[in-house]
């Protein structure tokens, strides 16, 4: 059965086969005389206008891009709940376990709920995150 399968008719063409002699789209393959076209990985990009200015050069900039941002790798407080009881957690466990990047700094947040005694060692923390690993006895350590 699986032999007798085909491409229905009609449905599949040759390759046109150009530059192998005049008869057959030789020469020029097709392509004319000279121009950017005609050469070799010849052509102008998708996005290219012409030469007038593209569009995104012709669209107003809007807003403010601050150049001294911080950003943070963000864990909160219920991810923390695969650990080990008593378990002393620093940025390099918390990328071992996946959970951060480990090319910012960590910021540990309060959502979630943990059930564990942890001492937590981060760049920064949110109040709530404090106040949750306090309540179960942990630490929040501030690197």
């Amino acid at each position: 059965m699986l032999d007798r399968l085909a491409p229905p008719t009609g449905s599949v063409r040759k390759r046109k086969r150009v530059g192998r002699g005049h008869g057959s789209q030789g020469k020029t393959s097709g392509r004319g005389h000279k121009g950017q076209n005609s050469r070799s990985g010849g052509g102008v990009s998708p996005w290219f206008e012409g030469g007038q200015t593209p569009l995104k050069m012709r669209l107003p900039k809007r807003g403010f891009k601050n150049p001294f941002r911080k950003t943070f790798d963000i864990v909160n407080v219920g991810d923390l709940g695969e650990f080990k009881e008593g378990d002393l957690l620093t940025p390099l466990e918390l990328k071992e376990a996946g959970l951060v990047s480990g090319k910012n700094p960590v910021k540990v947040l309060g959502d979630g709920e943990i059930q564990l005694t942890l001492t937590v060692k981060a760049h920064k923390f949110s109040k709530s995150a404090v106040a949750k690993l306090t309540e179960r006895g942990g630490k929040a350590e501030t690197i």
